[in-house]
């Protein structure tokens, strides 16, 4: 039996490493007398790409506040048995990060994670509940670094970076040392049993925290929510591999043809802000915008404009082109797609042509998910260059079902706004209304993007400039259709500077609905509407998911994007469950406003620019024709 030694807030802990048939004894009478309390978890594998290639699991380790074991399991069957049995005869686990944890453990360990999530408590959820901010933003984090250091012992190592170190000493880099390290390494050895023991006391810590703050219902929440997107990670989406092939050489062309479009007006590297600055203001294009050492900005916010396209890729129709900017942004746009997605695809498939995106249930500050490996909620809306990687099985089709704007429908139930919510109970379009009542029952097209970004300025904390940059409308139209946008909506200017006042007057901190807590910055009061509606409409969509998997739906579906769910289905029974997830996710009545839903049946692609069959709130479907993806 190994051990090691070390002070943790002045009290000493100790880590064992069983070696032989009588310390895996030894551990499993330590599991047995411990069997009351709630064991830390955690373990190391060879990379964070748990379905990639290669991917293996070294270690699992047990412990409480002062004790460790680390049972090294890589290649032992013995040693994984009694991590095995250790896992499935504990009553109580507490893991930080669950998620990535449960997958590993339940493909490498076969400890199914179903037996895993009903007897965890993650202390990363517990953490965000308490300040959902990350230190960018003042708050301590969710690291179990940053957290230890902050609750626990100010001196408390970074074990990561402590390993990382130990690597590049052994030759290796941090992609590959975890692969690489001798798992008998002492440094490793030290800091895997660190890691529960850090764990185990930010459970004695956190736990008290969250009961002082009521927040135990939510947290419960949360941990299912966790529970049915690892299954959804667990399951992956199937790759067409040929087509991310084609995709790739596609990208990698288009890429160069647009780096050879901007050499022609004197840019070498479109990388290079000084540049492309220069290049643009000798072409007479006026520049106002600057970064933090002084030098001038172009950035996508302010090339798109220059190019005349939205945020979406869609043409303003305000201006001619410039071809510079739109030469940068295309090749910029082509050169992320590249490695960011289509390569990222490629070499993250499973033994069965299978990626596993990673679903953060409980991110940003306002607890809004995301999906990284790849970043499938940066993807622009409509287009399908990227989507139509993701397929379904032979014989089964790919569907979504997303909400009807529902921030917007949040933001007015919120507000009480009365004219807002008779359109949305009326069945009115939002934004038609919007511009009918600013512009007139003659409103054009642009008039509607005004009406719509206005809207969603209102929830995101968006300015004139922003509105005239997304719009292509000069500022002077823009502040004119806000103040009429407040008059026709009187209830959400109020609902704003109620929140506003709170956070400047009052506590620094807001209270949703559902008990969350969100902290506000005194600098950017005005994002107080933001975090207000984008939580809660966060927490409706993850209730909604909970519905789903309340009524066994949970098999079917894949990701869930924004305010969107991903679901694969046997082409025989597609419409049948997809009105059945569409009515599920729906809400009649949520504080006096229908939370619609819309349901799409895509065909074996995710292609939303396909033919498609849409159904909305009135329930009938809809064949929809193709339209082409964003240039």
């Amino acid at each position: 039996m190994r051990s090691y030694s070390y002070r943790v807030a002045g009290e000493q802990t100790v880590t064992f490493v069983p070696e032989s048939s009588d310390d895996l004894e030894e551990f499993a009478a330590w599991v047995r007398r411990e069997h009351g309390r709630v064991i830390g978890v955690d373990t190391e594998g060879t990379g964070l790409d748990t379905y990639a290639a290669g991917n293996r699991l070294r270690t699992v380790q047990f412990g409480t506040g002062t004790e460790a074991w680390v049972v090294r399991v890589e290649h032992r069957p013995q040693f994984e048995a009694a991590a095995r049995n250790a896992l499935l005869g504990l009553p109580r686990i507490a893991l930080h990060n669950a998620p990535f944890d449960w997958l590993v453990l339940d493909r490498h360990l076969r400890v199914p994670m179903e037996v895993l999530a009903h007897k965890t408590v993650d202390t990363r959820i517990l953490a965000h509940l308490l300040d959902p901010r990350g230190p960018e933003d003042g708050g301590i984090g969710h690291g179990l670094k940053s957290l230890s250091q902050h609750h626990i012992d100010p001196d408390a190592p970074d074990t990561q970076e402590g390993l990382i170190s130990v690597f590049r000493q052994l030759g290796h880099t941090k992609a590959t040392g975890w692969a690489a390290i001798p798992s008998d390494h002492p440094t490793y050895l030290r800091y895997a049993g660190l890691d529960v023991i850090f764990t185990s006391r930010l459970l004695d810590v956190l736990g008290p925290l969250v009961h002082e703050r009521s927040l135990e219902r939510l947290a419960d929440f949360e941990h299912q929510v966790a529970r049915v997107c690892a299954t959804m990670e667990r399951r992956g989406v199937l790759i067409d591999k040929p087509y991310v092939d084609e995709l790739s050489s596609r990208l990698a062309t288009e890429a160069e043809h647009h780096r050879n479009r901007a050499k022609r007006y004197g840019v070498s590297t479109i990388g290079s802000t000084r540049q492309v600055a220069d290049a643009l203001v000798a072409m007479g294009e006026v520049l106002t915008d600057t970064t933090a050492s002084g030098a001038l900005q172009v950035d996508k916010d302010v090339l798109l404009p220059l190019a005349d396209l939205d945020p979406q890729w869609e043409r303003l129709g305000v201006r001619e082109p410039n071809p510079l900017a739109d030469a940068v942004v295309r090749a910029k746009r082509a050169s992320k797609w590249l490695t960011t997605y289509a390569d990222a695809m490629a070499a993250g498939l499973d033994e069965r042509s299978r990626l596993h995106p990673k679903i953060n249930s409980l991110q940003a500050r306002t607890a809004r998910m995301s999906i990284s490996k790849p970043p499938l909620q940066q993807l622009p809306g409509g287009d399908s260059t990227i989507r139509k990687a993701m397929v379904a099985k032979p014989g089964n089709i790919i569907g979504s079902v997303d909400y009807t704007a529902i921030e917007m429908r949040v933001l007015a139930a919120l507000a009480g706004d009365r004219a807002m919510v008779t359109a949305i109970r009326d069945g009115a379009d939002l934004h038609d209304f919007t511009a009918e009542q600013i512009y007139g029952p003659d409103f054009t097209k642009r008039h509607r993007k005004v009406a719509k970004t206005t809207g969603f300025a209102k929830v995101y904390g968006g300015g004139v400039e922003s509105i005239a940059r997304q719009t292509g409308v000069p500022e002077a139209d823009v502040r004119r259709a806000i103040a009429a946008y407040d008059r026709t909506f009187p209830g959400i200017k109020r609902y704003s500077a109620r929140l506003t006042a709170r956070g400047k007057y009052g506590a620094k901190e807001l209270i949703s609905p559902t008990g969350r807590i969100l902290p506000l910055d005194r600098s950017r009061l005005y994002a107080a509407t933001n975090y207000m509606v984008q939580s809660l409409a966060r927490d409706v969509f993850a209730q909604g998911l909970l519905g789903l998997d309340k009524e066994g739906l949970t098999a079917y579906l894949r990701l869930p994007v924004h305010d969107e769910v991903i679901f694969e289905v046997d082409e025989d029974d597609a419409f049948e469950i997809a009105e059945t997830i569409q009515a599920t996710l729906a809400v009649a009545d949520f504080f006096g406003v229908p939370l619609d839903t819309e349901a799409e049946l895509f065909g074996p692609a995710w292609e939303p620019s396909a033919t498609r069959y849409v159904r909305t709130g009135d329930g009938s479907w809809t064949r929809t024709s193709p339209v082409s993806d964003a240039a």
